[in-house]
């Protein structure tokens, strides 16, 4: 599969969150970082998949069509047996969220504790949109300015503090739609 044609099959990469991410190169680290999470799996390197995706995602934000062709000639695959895991595993982003990342839970509890009301209130702050929004194939809705962008997560496992949200990776428990203010100033003042 060439990388128009993944182009095609994924979700855009051009959102206003690009600016603060590198766009996807090919380092002699890189490579390095590669091979040796291949090594670790020397009967079959397709199983090195996830690990690669992973390094991918870490270090350019999303993962895009020009990764997933260079994932699968380190591990002498079709391009579209790498989509496939990116597209299946929805921890894996294929366009550019926000400098900060807000995923919240909508689980049972959490919905009961008013997640999608923060979900409303965290949109209406930053003024991202959600219409174009859906839940797999284009979960991340990024702000104007491109500092934020959210998406909804199954269980976060803290339902006795719900609702809670993860942004990047940093934790926060019981975040209501009144505290949804509070929450983005404390990342406003790192952007």
């Amino acid at each position: 599969m060439s990388t128009s044609s993944l182009q095609d099959s994924i979700a855009s990469h051009e959102t206003p969150g690009t600016q603060f991410y590198p766009p996807f190169a090919i380092s002699a680290e890189l490579e390095a970082e590669a091979d040796e999470r291949i090594s670790h799996y020397p009967v079959n390197k397709r199983s090195a998949t996830l690990p690669l995706l992973h390094i991918v995602q870490h270090r350019f934000g999303y993962i895009s069509a020009a990764a997933i062709d260079w994932v699968a000639q380190k591990l002498e695959l079709d391009s579209i047996k790498v989509l496939e895991v990116v597209t299946f595993y929805p921890g894996f982003r294929q366009s550019a969220p926000g400098k900060f990342h807000i995923r919240v839970c909508r689980t049972l509890s959490c919905a009961m504790g008013g997640s999608y009301e923060l979900m409303d209130r965290l949109c209406e702050l930053t003024g991202i949109d959600r219409s174009e929004s859906d839940s797999h194939h284009h979960p991340i809705a990024v702000s104007p300015c491109g500092k934020f962008s959210v998406e909804f997560a199954e269980c976060l496992a803290s339902c006795g503090t719900a609702p809670v949200c993860l942004v990047n990776d940093h934790f926060h428990e019981g975040i209501t739609p009144e505290k949804a203010a509070g929450l983005l100033e404390s990342y406003r003042s790192d952007a």
